[in-house]
This record gives structure tokens, sequence and C-alpha cells, in this order.
């Protein structure tokens, strides 16, 4: 009797020991643990991170990071921290965080536009990735790959496209360069490359015009017709007078490139810059900014016209006056004139 006791206290101990195992196990992986009001929530895991800078990035958004940190330990997670960039939902366990944090590493759109300077495409792309500008920098700058893809100091902004693409957030410096290659290299398809000797014009060319073009008109319908011009002149022989290679020049030996300019003064025009198309025949020596894709393939498709002049037009803002020769243009311009000193504008 005595020993059907003892066996049955021992299997009720066992039980109820078991029945508590259970109910902490259940607890720690399958209690809601999440703290936060929104639907969902991002957390961005850095390379390498270290539970305490897991715990850092987690805890404001759980109720109880110790039983994470139990779930996470038991299910090896934290001898084996991904980084990324990752989606909690409300009312996740930890079961189902560790499982979203191993695996659930989520891609995001990168953007940027028709930037001035390497420099001011790192600091745009550091703001959405994890690598920061000064590695960015140093990966757009590296010797052995602008060499190797037949870039310079002078054109290296020409790999990088203006456009959005979808990057993972913990892209490295040299992922997201060499990436973007692989964007130009896909972009200048056969067409293009075609279109480009007919113009008798290297891709690096056709951006570094198109990036005047851009700079010229922000109205993507004028582009072909801005475009033409400058090809006429190319043809022709004549400078190509381009008053926004003048400001890069400006911008270049200043080094700000923050600086606004709204008007061109005749002694900028003697500026002795590579960029001034004022001094000096052909393409300046590369792009003077990111031209987006309406502006290269402005130049790839540019209309065909006599005209070799055009001028800003005072009656319809942001478009020009086109002139064929330099008595019309003269006229044109003289409209112009008239208006930016009615406006006052000193520089």
């Amino acid at each position: 009797m005595n020993i059907k006791r003892i066996l049955l206290g021992v299997l009720l101990a066992g039980f109820i020991g078991g029945s508590v195992f259970a109910y902490i196990i259940y607890g720690t992986f399958f209690t809601p643990n999440t703290s936060f009001n929104n639907d969902e929530t991002f957390v961005f895991i850095p390379t390498n991170a270290s539970e305490n800078e897991l715990e850092e990035r987690l805890s404001p958004l759980m109720k109880d990071f110790d039983a994470f940190k139990s779930a996470a330990n038991r299910k090896g997670y934290l001898s084996n921290i991904k980084a990324g960039r990752y989606k909690i939902t409300k009312g996740m366990n930890n079961n189902e965080i560790v499982n979203s944090l191993r695996s659930g590493n989520l891609p995001l759109k990168v953007s940027f536009n028709n930037q001035e300077s390497i420099n001011d495409l790192a600091g745009r792309i550091a703001s959405q990735i994890e690598a920061d500008s000064i590695s960015l920098v140093t990966a757009f700058k590296d010797t052995e790959f602008l060499n190797a893809n037949g870039f310079n100091e002078a054109n290296m902004i020409s790999p990088y496209i203006p456009n959005s693409y979808e990057f993972f957030w913990n892209t490295s410096a040299t992922e997201f360069r060499d990436r973007m290659l692989k964007e130009y290299k896909r972009f200048w398809n056969e067409a293009r490359v075609e279109k480009a000797k007919a113009l008798g014009l290297e891709p690096n060319e056709v951006i570094a015009l198109a990036s005047i073009v851009h700079k010229e008109t922000a109205k993507v319908d004028e582009r072909p017709t801005v475009a033409g011009v400058y090809l006429n002149r190319l043809r022709k022989g004549m400078l190509l007078q381009a008053d926004p290679t003048v400001i890069y020049a400006i911008k270049k030996e200043t080094g700000n490139f923050d600086t606004i300019i709204k008007r061109v003064l005749y002694k900028d025009l003697e500026m002795d810059s590579p960029y001034n198309t004022y001094k000096n025949a052909g393409l300046p020596p590369g792009p003077i900014a990111m031209p987006d894709i309406t502006a290269i393939d402005a130049v790839l498709n540019a209309k065909k016209h006599n005209y070799y002049y055009f001028v800003a037009n005072v009656e319809k803002f942001g478009y020009h006056m086109f002139a064929e020769n330099l008595t019309q243009h003269n006229r044109n311009k003289a409209q112009y004139i008239r208006w930016i000193n009615a406006q006052k504008i000193k520089r």
C-alpha cells in the first residue's frame, strides 16, 4: 500500500513538474511579447551585432526582453545573430519573433536623384543602408575598380543611374557599388549602345552630355530638343557654351556644391577650368551631375533640327526659346536679359 502511494506521489509530482515546465516553456515561446501600438514595426540589426546591441534595438519593442532572450538562446539564435531589416508584427510571440529575425531579412527601396558629387551620393545612400558615407566614398573612388571598368576620377559618378533599386539594408559599400555597376551595364543594352555609336559617342560621353541637358531643363518633353542643340554644336565644332558647366566649375573650385547660382556673370565665362565649355571645346571631362534616365534617353533620341542656340523663355517659364542663327538668338536673349534685370537677380 505504501509503495503504491509513493509511486502515485512520484507520478503526481512528475505530472505537476511537467505541467509547470510546459507552462514555462509555453510562456517563454508562445505568449505574445510585443509592446508597440502600431500593426507592425521594423527593426534594423547591424552587422556583427552583440547581444547588448540586440537588446538595445529590441527591448523597447517588447514586454519582456528576458523571456525573448531565453527563447532566442534555446533556439540557437543568440550564437548566430543575423544582420538586416526585419518586420515584427503586433502580438507576435517569442518563437515567431526569433523565426522572423532568423530568416526574414526584408529588402527596401534605395533611391537617389541627380547628385552633383560622389560625396553627395555617398551621403544619400548612407541614409538608407547600413554602410556609412566614408566606406561608400572609399569604394566609389577605388582606383582598381575604376580602372578595371573604364572610369576615372572625372567620370566616377557615371555608373550610378538615378532611380529606385531594391537592396538589403545590411548591404556593404562594395556590394552597393558592384551592384550599381551591374545595373549600369544592364541599362546600356545593345539598343542604347548602338544609338550612342550612331551619334559618335561613348556611353560615358552620352552621360556627360545628358548631365548638361538635365541641368538645362527640368521639362522632360523639351530635353530632346535641347540635346539636339548641343549635338548640332558638337558636329559643327562649336563651343557648347553651357552655363551649367560654368556653375559646376565654380562649385568644384570652391568645394561648395550647395552654392545656389541663378545667374552666370561674364567674368565667370573666363574661369580657367576644364569644365568651362565657353573656353574649352567638346564635352567636359565628366558629368556635372547624375542625369536621370529621361535626360540620357533624350540625348540618345535627340530631335533633329537646325537650332544652335536657346535661352530661357520668360513667357513660358521652365521652357526655352530656340534659334537657328545668332541674330535671332540675340533678340531672344535681349528679352531674357531685360526680364532678369527687372527681377534684380545679381547672382
